[in-house]
């Protein structure tokens, strides 16, 4: 599998912390010095299936592909306005697109899931050209009363276009059983069979824990790709991590002592975007000029569940 084509898109508005501190009790110190964050952008006026269509239309334009060529749409989503149809749905009626789709949930990993099941259909010989598509409002899951999520997150979709290659040298996704460190509920609809009451109950984050099964699942992730492809460490030219917290990122870096260089971020303008960070990240980096041809490439992410996920490739599009 290759990559030939990536894409993102986000919010006009961008919200500072200056002006979380207006109806917070918050600064922009505190989130500062604790999250890496300075401003992230958050859907106003517009929605989220839009921008998930302009992030696939820009990653197939870059691969010079119409939608109608794609024999599959993987879309990473939490939560947005649909149930159903699935999000995927929607965007390929957007794109052109006349192909299977689904939507999958694996929180902030949800980029490299994504990655690992778009091979193995293409090793399973069922699809060939495949987009790869994370959109994420992860503002509409956490209570804007509570500091402690509120300030974490921003909103945003990324998409890339993969095809057959051997670029990709291997992955790895976990998940183990932790809904008490991280949950978002919302409520159903009213059934006169339902013999309990039912609540929606905002994002609940266990910061201390989400940090230690972060780095853990991360390093745990990293090495044994490392050990698999026959990679070292210092082989690799660029980590991509899931931008949560810079702490996060930083404690993983110091762990592997690789120099900052390696570790490109952009959590403190855009927040976490859940599954998005990942590819818009790669989206910045590849329309920047800052990925060279041959590169090693190595993605992590870590979420909700907790879902954990790491892959390596070559970046070969330039």
């Amino acid at each position: 599998m290759k990559i030939i084509g990536t894409g993102s898109a986000i919010p006009s508005l961008s919200v500072t912390n200056d002006m979380l501190s207006v109806f917070l009790d918050t600064s922009d110190q505190w989130i500062r010095t604790r999250t890496g964050i300075v401003e992230r952008r958050i859907i106003s006026d517009e929605n989220l299936k839009d921008l998930a269509v302009e992030a696939a239309k820009k990653a197939l334009e870059e691969a010079n592909m119409d939608g109608s060529q794609l024999d599959y749409i993987i879309c990473s989503n939490v939560v947005n306005y649909y149930v159903t149809p699935s999000l995927s749905c929607l965007i390929s009626g957007e794109i052109n697109a006349a192909c299977p789709c689904v939507d999958l949930n694996a929180a902030c990993s949800g980029f490299v899931y994504g990655l690992d099941m778009a091979q193995a259909y293409q090793l399973a010989g069922k699809a060939k050209n495949i987009l790869v598509i994370c959109a994420e409002e992860p503002t509409r899951m956490c209570s804007w009363k509570d500091r402690n999520t509120a300030v974490l997150f921003g909103d945003g979709a990324a998409a890339v276009v993969v095809t057959e290659g051997d670029d990709f040298k291997a992955s790895y996704i976990t998940a183990k059983y932790r809904p008490e460190i991280l949950y978002y509920q919302r409520a159903l609809e009213d059934c006169p069979f339902v013999t309990y009451q039912q609540r929606g109950v905002p994002m609940y984050m266990n910061g201390k824990e989400v940090f230690k099964m972060a780095v853990n699942a991360s390093i745990e992730g990293i090495e044994r790709i490392l050990k698999e492809t026959g990679h070292t460490a210092d082989q690799v030219d660029h980590y991509i991590l899931h931008q949560a917290n810079m702490r996060i990122i930083e404690t993983i870096r110091n762990q592997l002592h690789q120099p900052v260089e390696k570790f490109p971020h952009n959590i403190e303008r855009l927040g976490n975007t859940s599954s998005a960070t990942i590819p818009i990240l790669l989206d910045e980096l590849n329309k920047g000029g800052k990925l060279k041809q041959g590169d090693t490439i190595l993605l992590s992410g870590f979420g909700a569940g907790f879902t954990a996920g790491t892959c390596l490739f070559t970046w070969t599009m330039n």
